[in-house]
């Protein structure tokens, strides 16, 4: 389905894509889309939902299906397996085609009803406009994860990283066909949206909990998107074995001359390094240092291993509703 604004009702308001990211949700679906229609059934011009099922196990397809058929807005994207949240976005924007796009959750944590207020922005003149998350109803240990991410990224990234701002975001269409056209295979969208610059402003809304079900992040899967954000955007993780390395030979240095110094002018004396204390000690931190660098350059490496194979982002099963 292409959004277009019909010329013979002289109206400059934008198209509106509504992209949704869709992982067994069965249970969210029917709400998900009630309230979503009835945000977009007050908003002026043409507007359409894009719902990408990242391999769904349980009924959330079905449901999907059953949708689209009722209300031609509504089209569906079904991916051959779970390729991962950051890549099913990727997907919806692929196949979003109005003028701005709203990217959000399919776990109702996004309210739907803050669309209005993105478009508000989006009138004023911003390309994004980006939530910034406030009274999350995750755990305290969440909640403290997070935090710690979105500022201990932004003190490493390149990019000035908005804090506590995730994927629910409103983009206009410039911003969008670069998102498509970025190759990157281990996707940090969030991140890219930052980096491609343009006027962006946060918008302040409440974190809802879940509507049902649990939540398909695992600790795992958060840890792995952590890496992905840092990593695409900083090098001061290798800058940091060097320094390390530089910290540990200097001491090094200043210890060698003081054992010299004590053997040569007090021989004998209690003050002269004896024993192998402090030699497993120094050897067992500078190999748990190595190592643990070492690690960090896997990263790297890793990812560049994923960057050469030129894979594509996903596969599509089927489209309903839609055509790239």
């Amino acid at each position: 389905m292409n959004l277009s604004n019909d010329s013979d009702n002289d109206t400059c308001e934008p198209s509106v894509s509504v992209a949704i990211p869709i992982f067994n949700e069965e249970s969210v679906v029917p709400e998900l889309l009630r309230r979503t229609l009835a945000v977009l059934d007050k908003i002026p011009g043409a507007h359409e939902i894009v719902l990408v099922d990242d391999g769904s196990t349980d009924g959330t397809l079905a449901i999907l299906e059953e949708a689209a058929q009722k209300d031609p807005r509504i089209n569906v994207v079904a991916l051959s397996r779970n390729f991962g949240h950051q890549r099913a976005i990727s997907a919806a924007l692929d196949y979003c085609s109005g003028d701005v796009v709203v990217v959000m959750d399919g776990d109702l944590q996004d309210a739907p009803e803050s669309i209005p207020l993105f478009l508000d922005k989006y009138a004023a003149g911003y390309d994004v406009v980006y939530a910034v998350r406030v009274h999350r109803k995750e755990t305290l240990l969440k909640r403290i994860c997070y935090k710690l991410f979105y500022r201990t990224a932004r003190f490493l990234a390149d990019v000035d990283l908005p804090l506590d701002s995730g994927d629910f975001s409103l983009m206009s269409r410039r911003v969008v066909d670069l998102l498509r056209q970025s190759p990157e295979r281990q996707r940090f969208l969030r991140g890219l949206r930052t980096w491609y610059g343009f006027r962006q402003v946060g918008l302040v809304t409440e974190r809802a909990a879940r509507h049902s079900g649990d939540t398909k992040y695992s600790w795992t899967k958060l840890l792995r998107l952590a890496f992905d954000g840092i990593f695409a955007f900083s090098i001061v993780p290798l800058r940091m074995a060097m320094l390390t390395g530089i910290l540990a030979v200097s001491c090094s240095l200043v210890y060698a001359v003081y054992a010299l110094y004590v053997r040569l002018v007090y021989p004998g004396s209690d003050y002269a390094p004896t024993g192998f204390t402090a030699l497993i000690f120094t050897v067992t931190f500078l190999s748990g240092t190595q190592l643990l660098f070492a690690g960090v350059l896997g990263e790297y490496v890793g990812r560049i291993y994923e960057e050469v194979k030129q894979r594509p982002h996903y596969v599509v099963r089927k489209t309903i509703g839609v055509d790239k």
